[in-house]
Parts: C-alpha cells; structure tokens; sequence
C-alpha cells in the first residue's frame, strides 16, 4: 500500500548516528518538517542534527495528498469567531507566505510543482460558503465563489482561492535533504532536559525541536488531552475524469479530489484512529458509481493529528521548556503548516522577531468542546478490557482488519499484528 510518491521518488539513505553528539539544535523527525527545519538552519549557519528512529519521510510526509495552499477549509469565519479578524489575517498571511517559500524554492527542483486553483466545496450548506466569502472580504483574502465545478455530483458551488499550488513531496524533499546533517535509525528512547538519550549513545543540544507528527514527551504540554488523530485513505484512479484543480468538502466526511499526471487522486472514508468509518470502501464505492471505467492503481492511508481549536501547536514545547520546542496538529494542512512551523522555529532560536509566533501559541486556552471529547474517549478506552493496550498512556487497543493492525483510539498509535510500532505517540513496540 505504497503512496504515489514512493513509487515516484527516490530518497538517499543516512547513516546512524554511533557514539555521542554536542550539536546547537537537535531536531527530531525526519518528516517534512524536520528537514524544513534542518534547512532553514543550515541556511542560517546554525549547527544542528535532524535524527530519525526509521528512515526520512518514510511516516505520515510520505502519504500526503500534497496540497500547497492557504485554504485550510472553511477556516477563517471560524477563526475570526474564535480569535479576531487579525488573528484570521495573520494565519492566512503566514500560509501564504509558505506558499510564496515553496514556489521559490521549487524553481530549482524537479518535483512535478504545480500552480493550481484551490476549492472548497459545499453539497448542501450555500450559507457556508456565503460566511466564508464574506469573512476572506473583510481580512483581506483573495476568495471567489465558484458555481460549475467538474465533479460528478451536484453542489451548492465553492470558494475558490486562485493560484496555489500541488508537487510531489519526496521528490521535493529528496533534493532538500540531499545535503543536510541526518541520522537515519537513531531512535530517542528518552530527554533529561537538553539531552536526549539515543541507542548507543546521547545527544546534547542548545535546543532541541519535536518534530515527531504527535508529540513525544508526556510531561509537559498536556498533548494527550490537546490532540486526537484522525485517519483517512486515497485511491489513486487511472482512467477517472481528472479535475484540473484541488477539491475538498468543507463537510468533516466528505471527499477531495486532485490530480497528479494521468491520475485522480480520490481522498475521504476519515474517522478517529482505532474507530469505525467508510475507509478505503466508500471511496471503492464511490469510484464504481461514478468512475465506472477507472482503474485502481495506487491505495493508501494517512493519519492527521487533530487540535482543539483548528490551529497547530508550534512553539515552546510546554510553558517552562526553555529551549525545547513542538511543531503538530495541522489539521491534515501540513503542507503550508510545516513550512510556517520551520520558518516560525527558526526565528524563535535565532531569537529574531516572529509576530506570527502568537498565532500558534501551544498554551494557549484549552477550554474547547473537543477537549472534552478527548477526555471522554480517553476515559472510555481506558476502562475497556482488553489484552492488548498501548505503551504510551495505557488505553485499549482495537483491530483494524483492512490495514491489519492495533490502532489506539486515544492517541493514535498503531502497531503491526506482531506489535511492532507503526505510528507514535507510542514509542516502543507491544510487549
């Protein structure tokens, strides 16, 4: 069940890190935001060490749909509601902003960059998209609504956002990363402060960034509480009408839809880790309606960390953690939220100026309608039976028969059906 971009890149091998390491900025994770950062870094003339327990962009990066835009949904009605027109004005600004980074920076890179429209569909809520449209007017946004769209159903139109952009991630990150000062299979096993201990030896740092999808480290910041995740499944249609731009319902089950070369990339079947939902199923159903003469060529599966209010976390890791910072929850936006994560990072260590840092805020108020729901499922697993449980916080695991595998329904982690580790927070594999 390889992406489309595994079977369409090639990625250089690391070798592991033997012995100790004294290095300005430990980062940890190999995804795309650890090798931003890692960038960003060396282009800044910081030492610093990117480590990875498996190989780089072999977790979550490697199954994006790798949309590069600003339009993160119907988010800004909701974040002004929530936050303020200037706030909404930031988080759309430093998007797009890293949408400006990625485009520059792809100029020099084979990687199949693309300028696309972007759309957020509705099939029954018109008023949500009115809402939308008249938020984007008042922060400054560029949106416009869109009435035909080429999807083989009815909708009540779209927002459209003009000139964002789709590429192939791993042949982005392959040249990124060609230079960079990386560590393949060097797992953390655990930080006492600025030390992190390794297989075989340690690793001290003037700071240190956790760039691990879902958070690491349980003693501060409360991300068990903060974060769910989510997971969701993509068929890769040979033979399907192609759509010449990036699609997805603004409805929490809907689908998306984009192209790459002679494929359509159908995105959708999302539920909660560890609980029931459409999965690969609904889209093969959808696909056999709709696109009677396609052909399957790819299928995958991906896994989203899910925040309490919409926004990432990015910043000090807890509030007393000088030095030690966090990058998560992108909501299943980590495109342009990876990037706005390593550009945000890198300002705090060099110690310049980031307005854009507040928005972010990791400590921010928890006193959301989702926190409660977290507490609740936590609580829920944790008080089933059962004899396989998760190392990281203790919760019921479930069986997932279409990936054969343990899924945590509190956090997220998954282990193989021999109990090896396949997605944290977890970080050891079932006893």
């Amino acid at each position: 069940m390889d992406s489309v971009w595994t079977n369409n890149s090639e990625i250089k091998s690391f070798k592991p890190l033997k012995g100790d390491l004294k290095t300005g900025v430990l980062v940890v994770g190999g995804g795309i935001t650890g090798i931003l950062c890692g960038y960003f870094l060396q282009q800044a003339g910081v030492d610093y060490a990117i480590v990875e327990a498996d190989t780089i962009c072999g977790g979550i990066t490697k199954n994006t749909t790798a949309k590069i835009t600003s339009q993160h949904g119907l988010i800004y009605h909701k974040l002004v509601q929530e936050f303020g027109v200037e706030t909404a004005r930031m988080y759309l600004d430093i998007n797009e902003t890293a949408l400006d980074k990625y485009r520059d920076l792809c100029k020099h890179v084979d990687c199949d960059f693309e300028d696309k429209d972007s759309y957020v569909y509705s099939t029954d809520r018109f008023y949500k998209l009115e809402q939308e449209l008249n938020t984007l007017e008042k922060i400054g946004g560029h949106g416009t609504f869109a009435k035909d769209l080429p999807l083989p159903f009815k909708t009540e139109g779209a927002v459209r956002f003009s000139r964002q952009a789709q590429f192939n991630p791993l042949k982005f990150l392959a040249f990124i990363a060609e230079n960079l000062n990386i560590y393949e299979h060097t797992k953390v096993l655990e930080f006492s402060g600025l030390t992190a201990v390794v297989h075989g030896g340690k690793i001290t740092a003037d700071h240190i960034i956790i760039a691990t999808h879902y958070p690491m480290n349980n003693k501060h910041g409360a991300y068990f509480a903060k974060e769910y995740q989510d997971r969701s499944y993509v068929l890769a249609l040979e033979y399907a009408a192609l759509v010449n731009g990036m699609y997805v319902d603004e409805a929490q089950k809907g689908l998306s839809f984009r192209d790459y070369k002679d494929l359509l990339l159908l995105g959708g079947g999302s539920h909660r880790t560890g609980k029931k939902g459409g999965k690969w199923q609904e889209l093969v159903e959808f696909s056999n309606k709709y696109y009677p003469e396609a052909v399957e060529k790819y299928r995958w599966a991906t896994q989203d960390c899910m925040t309490l209010d919409g926004v990432p976390y990015i910043g000090l890791y807890g509030k007393n953690t000088k030095g030690f910072y966090v990058a998560t929850g992108y909501n299943k936006w980590g495109m342009t939220s990876s990037m706005a994560a390593a550009m945000i990072l890198t300002d705090l260590i060099l110690e310049k100026d980031n307005p854009y840092a507040r928005v972010f805020n990791p400590h921010r108020t928890v006193l959301r309608p989702q926190l409660m729901v977290n507490l609740a499922e936590s609580t829920a697993n944790l008080l089933t039976f059962s004899k396989k449980r998760c190392p990281h916080m203790g919760c019921a695991l479930k069986w997932n028969p279409e990936e054969q595998s343990w899924d945590c329904p509190c956090h997220g982690s998954r282990f193989t059906k021999d109990g090896e580790l396949i997605d944290n927070p977890a970080t050891d594999d079932l006893n």
